[in-house]
């Protein structure tokens, strides 16, 4: 390893005196020795506490559209503290970011906020349960949708073979109720026959249709045009609510999420990340028959719900994003990057295709793109596992584990794309050095 982590460990051994895994969240443990501590960030690029610096294709799993410490965001956040922080009260900001997301979603006829990706989709599903008066639910193998129990569920695919039936259902963490199980079906992805199947076995009990159509967990995998609409008329068959979580597509890859990319509308949507540029906001938005059941029994709030400082920043944020050409330039940018990358793996002979939209683009060593869930799992990810510490050791922070996005912002620049590519191809060619000619056919085959 090229970097010192120095400090990084130290602090790590610190914070586990205190702290499980030394950090506030699972995902952020990369290892006893790896787990990287930040010290700040600017524009595209971050510092560790060792002094480390690198261009990031992190950004926080995708919030920081704009980049770090954007001033225009940061100037109406600080704006935001002299309100006042949280009230129990409502404010007329509260109103004027609401319409901004209608104007922006065709979908979203009503808004409701949160603080959070995995609140929103908490929403969403007792929102649509309570309208369709159905208990249970349907997920996409391969998405994700935060971190409550109704949604800790997947399809155990790593021990299960073709021909064997379906692949058995398995909490993703302890501590998740076993009884909820019956409450949770799996479809996989791009397979309107079987969901069709699905629906016309449990259709009575399925109150909704859970489905990220482009997988920020699952390396950006795609839902086709024409799947999204087979599904979007089924749900609509079989008295089904369905909800599109774009906490982390929408407001990035276009200004109307990939409802306006694909083009159909959810009955129900969620937001997070992007629409505040890191400050902490979500929401659940959608048709207002289906989310005026909060007047009629349904439960949904939070202390610090539409906080001053996060309202504020979105916001900026939206405007931004809603007046200003900077979406179109961010896909730009991520085009040209994997248009970049590609050159260098053709030069190589190294198969290789990239998933997703230019904003969140998933990298795969195989010819083709995988269709679902199953088959990313049958493909072999050794040579981007075996790469991505060879990056960051270079100055190009990716996340190690290939099932995440490369995620573009606005701050992104020629000076990035130039040292990125640089990067990528030194850690390309020691990548094949490392594994060997044999190992690398098998690794990429």
């Amino acid at each position: 390893m090229l970097r010192s982590l120095q400090r990084s460990n130290a602090q790590f051994r610190k914070a586990s005196t205190v702290l499980p895994m030394g950090v506030s969240s699972n995902f952020r443990y990369w290892g006893d020795d790896m787990t990287l501590y930040a010290h700040h960030g600017r524009g595209a690029r971050l510092w560790d506490i060792d002094g480390n610096e690198y261009i990031d294709y992190r950004l926080g799993y995708g919030p920081n559209i704009l980049g770090y410490a954007d001033p225009r965001v940061d100037t109406a956040a600080r704006q935001g503290i002299e309100v006042g922080g949280v009230f129990g009260l409502s404010t007329e900001r509260e109103y004027e970011v609401a319409r901004r997301i209608s104007d922006m979603v065709p979908a979203a006829e009503m808004v409701r906020f949160s603080n959070s990706g995995t609140e929103a989709v908490m929403a969403a599903l007792r929102l649509a349960k309570a309208f369709t008066g159905k208990d249970s639910h349907v997920i996409v193998e391969g998405g994700y949708h935060g971190v409550f129990d109704a949604v800790l569920w997947y399809r155990n695919i790593e021990d299960w073979q073709p021909g064997m039936g379906d692949p058995a259902i398995e909490a993703d963490s302890a501590g998740v109720p076993q009884m909820l199980r019956k409450l949770t079906h799996f479809t996989p992805l791009n397979d309107a026959n079987y969901l069709e199947d699905l629906f016309r076995k449990h259709g009575n009990d399925i109150g909704a249709f859970l489905i990220e159509p482009i997988m920020g967990n699952c390396c950006s995998i795609s839902a086709t045009r024409e799947y999204i609409h087979d599904a979007r008329a089924l749900c609509e068959k079989h008295d089904i609510i369905m909800i599109v979580d774009e906490v982390k597509t929408g407001f990035r890859v276009a200004r109307g999420g990939v409802q306006e990319l694909l083009g159909f509308k959810a009955d129900l949507c969620t937001f997070a990340k992007a629409m505040g540029n890191g400050y902490p906001i979500s929401a659940v938005a959608g048709r207002r028959d289906i989310m005026m059941q909060v007047s009629h029994g349904v439960t949904h709030g939070g202390t610090y719900t539409c906080h001053s400082v996060s309202l504020a920043a979105a916001e900026k944020t939206l405007e931004i994003l809603d007046q200003t050409p900077v979406l179109a330039n961010i896909r730009q940018y991520g085009d040209e990057m994997n248009a970049g990358m590609s050159r260098i793996l053709k030069a190589r002979n190294i198969p290789h295709c990239f998933a997703g939209h230019g904003s969140m683009s998933g990298l795969f060593f195989s010819n083709s793109v995988p269709t679902n869930y199953r088959d990313w799992l049958n493909s072999d990810y050794t040579f981007y596992d075996t790469m991505a510490p060879r990056l960051h050791d270079y100055g190009v922070l990716c996340e190690p584990d290939s099932r995440e996005p490369w995620f573009v912002c606005g701050a992104h620049d020629g000076a990035c794309l130039q040292q990125t590519l640089k990067a990528f191809e030194r850690a390309v060619d020691e990548t094949l050095q490392e594994l060997g000619g044999s190992r690398v056919e098998q690794a990429v085959g």
